[in-house]
């Protein structure tokens, strides 16, 4: 049975009919985060609940564990010199790993108050991270630790490479969640998934123009449905997928919902990866899948 459901021809362009959905691995109690290591022909992911990270070797096809212990980790992604870059939703903070295993903390407070739950993170080409702080990650003890928020809201925020400043890029969230940079690196786009708590609150993406370091010209540019939108990739032609809970749907620059991988469990993140950089890595709750596909994926996602 095909893993497709195509709304538009132009989805057609995108997949490979006969590539099918494949299972990598299951045992996670929420898995997240996917990040793939082109270099060492290998995928990392979180499995917050279980406080880890696991590994899987793309030529063995075993996992083993990565990092364990690791404060409920969430998003990831590599820098631009392949560093492995990491939310820690436990410690709320946002933490590098050096080449020789050592952790740096990038960021863990702003305005003298505690960050929120670090929950997704990207890398701009000129070495600048930007990250999401919704609370998820302090308002029950399943995904992280139960506490106190001390700032006044769930923002973005930007990290400087040169002076390690952290700044406020956007404010106005329910929650923050995922976010990707086109290829041009002039949009950013923002999951707000405030619907998983709140169901008056929003399950979309926006979309923003990048000046100057700052975010300008917010705009929707997909509702996602069903269930909320959470972490995404993009790819070469700019097109964006997008995780759901019916699986990955993929809309293109325009915002044109034109097809969905469909997936058997609520998927949370995806990542490009593979030796062609375009095999689709999917964490969806208690398993992760993969699936080829006719596009590449943007190399700064996975470092190739």
């Amino acid at each position: 049975m095909s893993c497709y459901q195509t709304i538009d021809r132009r989805f057609g362009d995108l997949i490979d009919p006969v590539a099918f959905l494949e299972t990598i691995h299951t045992g996670n109690r929420w898995a997240e985060g996917p990040v793939y290591f082109a270099d060492l022909r290998s995928l990392i992911w979180s499995d917050i609940p279980n406080d880890r990270m696991l590994r899987w070797d793309e030529e063995s096809g075993t996992v083993s564990l990565f990092r364990g212990h690791v404060a409920n980790p969430n998003g990831n992604t590599r820098d631009r010199e392949g560093r492995l870059v990491t939310c820690m939703q436990g410690e709320r903070r946002v933490v590098r790993t050096e080449w020789d295993g050592s952790i740096t903390v990038l960021a863990d407070s702003f305005g003298g108050k505690r960050l929120n739950s670090p929950n997704d993170v990207v890398v701009k080409s000129d070495g600048s991270i930007w990250f999401s702080d919704p609370n998820y990650g302090i308002i029950s003890d399943y995904v992280g630790r139960k506490g106190v928020q001390e700032q006044p809201g769930c923002r973005v925020y930007r990290i400087d490479p040169r002076s390690g400043r952290i700044a406020v890029v956007a404010d106005d969230f329910s929650m923050p969640n995922g976010l990707a940079f086109s290829p041009d690196e002039k949009h950013l786009y923002i999951s707000d998934s405030g619907f998983l708590t709140d169901r008056n609150a929003p399950h979309h993406v926006r979309v923003f123009d990048v000046v100057d370091d700052k975010l300008t010209n917010s705009r929707l540019f997909a509702e996602i449905s069903p269930g909320i939108p959470d972490g995404f990739r993009v790819d070469i032609a700019g097109n964006l997928w997008i995780s759901a809970w019916d699986g990955v749907q993929c809309h293109t620059p325009d915002g044109d919902l034109i097809g969905k991988i469909l997936v058997p469990e609520i998927v949370a993140n995806v990542v490009f990866g593979g030796p062609r950089h375009n095999r689709l890595f999917i964490t969806a709750t208690t398993s992760v899948y993969a699936v080829f596909l006719n596009i590449q994926g943007l190399k700064y996602q996975f470092g190739a």
